[in-house]
């Protein structure tokens, strides 16, 4: 999740460098991933707020590319910019011996049933999968995991194909 969250980051840094008002407003294809988060932009604190309307994947010099186009409104003291830029990146999934499956956090808990109470506090929740002779679901799942890192076309049609099945919902 967190190479995730740096890769909206990386483009949103992009995005601030491009061109504003250079691409096609986003259309009905594809599907939107909202994106929000603070940082610097042009040497000034501020947020950015928008979406990210994924519109396609390709394999690129081995690597498999995500596409789409990125808009929102990055506000800091001085005000507020509209970005609307073309964006590509890398998608990469994690490596190794151990496969990070889930990582959920739960906030506190507290309920009040017809006079029976129940607290909780932070709940973490970790999952990972361990792979190695013996560990068949550890295999498994840290195989699925890695299903990204030799991408061929038939993963980015695949994918494609998914992306404009989801988009017509």
């Amino acid at each position: 999740m967190s190479k995730i969250l740096t890769v909206l980051a990386l483009i949103v840094c992009l995005a601030t460098l491009a061109p504003h008002a250079t691409a096609a407003p986003p259309s009905n294809s594809g599907i939107a991933i909202p994106v929000s988060g603070t940082g610097s932009f042009n040497g000034a604190p501020g947020t950015f707020s928008g979406a990210l309307h994924l519109t396609g994947f390709s394999v690129q010099n081995g690597q498999l590319i995500a596409s789409g186009l990125l808009s929102g409104i990055i506000t800091t003291a001085s005000g507020a910019t509209s970005v609307l830029a073309n964006v590509t990146a890398a998608v990469t999934s994690p490596s190794g011996n151990t496969c990070n499956i889930l990582h959920l956090v739960l906030g506190p808990i507290n309920l009040n049933l017809l006079g029976l109470t129940v607290t909780t506090n932070q709940i973490v929740l970790d999952i990972t999968a361990q792979s190695g002779p013996g560990n068949l679901l550890g295999n498994l799942l840290c195989d699925v995991s890695n299903l990204l890192n030799n991408p061929t076309q038939t993963l980015a049609d695949t994918l494609n194909h998914i992306l404009s099945s989801l988009g017509a919902l």
